[in-house]
Order: C-alpha cells, then structure tokens, then sequence
C-alpha cells in the first residue's frame, strides 16, 4: 500500500469549500447527500433482494454505566409488569424509555443540525436555529422522514488486514478503503451507504468497554475527498467514524465536521456489523438494500435506529 499524504489541517479547512454541497441542490435543501438516493438507486437496491435474509446493524441497547458511555446513560423503567397482573382476566405491561444517543454505544444517526462550524449548519443555515426552546428548527431529524432505502455496500477494513479489531487510534485512510474493494470484489458508486467495519463491537464484547480517553479507530480527513468523490450518501460505521484521538487540534473531528456541515453527509455511529460480515463472507456478496428507518421526534438532532442489510 502507497504511503497516505497527510493533508495539514489547513488544507482539511479548504475542504469546507472544495467539498461544499451548500446549493448544489438548491438554497432550502437539508437533506444533503440523501439526495444522491434517486428511485433508479431505490429499485436497484430492491433488486439485490434474492435470498430473503435479513439482519441487523445495530448495537443491542442496553442501560449501563460504562468507561465509554460519556453521556447519560440509557434509562429503561417498567411502569406495568407482570408482578401485578391478575390471576384471572387481562392484564398487560408498559415501560418508559429515556435515551441520549449522540455518543460511542448506541447506533444512532446523526441529522444535518449535528454539527457546526463558524457558527453555520450545512447549506449555511444558523446554528442560532437549534434552540433550547424551540429545538432543531432546521435540519433537523424529520428531514429523513421516508427513511433510505438504497445499496449498501460493506467493507471490512479489520477481516481485510488481518485483525479481528482495528487498534485504539488507528487510522483508515483511503487506499484501505479500495484495498477492501479490491479484496472483496466490490465497488462504492454515487448514493450507496458505505459501512465500514472496523471490529470495534467486537473488541468492546469481547474485551470490555474502552476508555473514551483510550481513543476509537476510524476514518482519517485524508478519505473526504474520497467520500465526496464516490457519492457516498449515508455511513455507518461500527465505531464512531473520526479516528480518536485527532491529529487535527483546531477542526477535531473531521469527518463529522466537513462530512456533516460541508457535504451533507448522514452519518451512523456505533454500529455493529459483527452478525451482517459472516453472512456477507457466506454468500461472497458485500452489496445488499440498506434499510433505516429514524424515529420522526420533532425537531431533533438525530435518532437511535436499527439499519437493516436484506439479501
């Protein structure tokens, strides 16, 4: 593999403008990238489904404290249970669900009002439009709506280099990306779902929690112009996308950043691809329809989701 050039954060700031999507589909635009899902892409997608399998990318979510749950934990309280019902007649159970999903351990996708960047969102709305009373008043989750249906495609950097997990701070730069193509027999095209497995489910179920502190492995900014490049619509990754910790002080986490407020790009965090890569390595397929439907809660910033792979 060529040795990467390392682009200097200089040039990563440049790629807010060289990478822009702002008014690429017009003034009012937030759904940035998803655009690139056409209805030719939803019917290829569709016809990828010959074998009737389907199978999870989400991680099981489960109300824990752990080293790298660095926000509230999930909160699950039971308002009616079994302990009461009556022997005789109906009965029933209930709960209560309470979740802050932007972080490292629950599979959540990120919308367009995630991030900013001199005090803009993607195609240049005011970060003065997510407000404590008001909410997401602009790019906000709702914006998905008809959830995406299109092609998705995994590469599986880890089982591609001979890992079982990719090392905290590792990074993946784009001829990693095309040495898995290559590997695979597969190739991303504009409005595919890109999923990138780095092992990082793997190593937490088998290893233990990481540190936050510890560093997460992940896309280098070296891969951006890649990203832009194929048409990359929608990302998951079963890691948290940014390679942790960041050689770039001033823009900290780049594919976020640029990915998110330049291009428009959705983004899933915290995936899990440890059940979908067998069945990928069974069939010899690593294209499939990528499915993910965002709960519609009013003006928010993202959504926990379960992404679905149908072969």
């Amino acid at each position: 593999m060529t040795t990467p050039t390392i682009p200097t954060e200089q040039e990563v700031l440049g790629w807010f403008d060289s990478l822009s999507n702002w008014g690429r589909w017009g003034d009012d635009d937030e759904l940035g990238t998803l655009n690139l899902i056409t209805d030719a892409k939803r019917k290829q997608a569709a016809g990828l489904v010959s074998e009737g399998i389907t199978v999870t990318c989400s991680r099981l979510l489960v109300p824990e404290i752990a080293p790298d749950v660095t926000s509230i934990p999930p909160l699950h309280y039971m308002v009616n249970t079994g302990e009461t019902a009556p022997s005789e007649g109906g009965g029933g159970s209930s709960d209560f669900l309470g979740v802050s999903y932007h972080g490292l351990t629950i599979t959540h996708l990120d919308s367009l009002c995630h991030q900013f960047w001199n005090g803009k969102m993607y195609n240049g709305k005011a970060a003065s439009l997510v407000t404590s009373a008001e909410k997401a008043t602009a790019g906000a989750i709702d914006n998905a709506k008809n959830g995406v249906i299109t092609r998705g495609v995994l590469l599986d950097i880890a089982a591609v280099k001979g890992k079982d997990w990719l090392d905290a701070g590792e990074p993946v730069f784009t001829a990693d990306l095309e040495a898995a193509e290559e590997a695979q027999g597969v190739r991303v095209t504009e409005g595919d779902a890109l999923l990138i497995r780095l092992g990082w489910y793997k190593r937490r179920q088998e290893v233990g929690a990481p540190s936050a502190a510890e560093g997460r492995p992940g896309l280098h900014a070296e891969t951006l112009p890649w990203l832009r490049e194929r048409g990359v619509s929608i990302g998951a990754c079963d890691a948290s996308w940014d390679v942790a910790p960041s050689e770039y002080p001033y823009v900290g986490l780049p594919i976020h950043k640029v990915g998110i407020v330049g291009m428009g790009l959705w983004l899933i965090d915290a995936a899990n691809f440890d059940e979908l890569a067998p069945i990928c390595r069974r069939l010899n397929r690593w294209e499939f329809m990528f499915t993910v439907a965002p709960l519609r809660w009013h003006n928010a910033t993202g959504s926990p989701v379960n992404p679905l792979a149908t072969f």
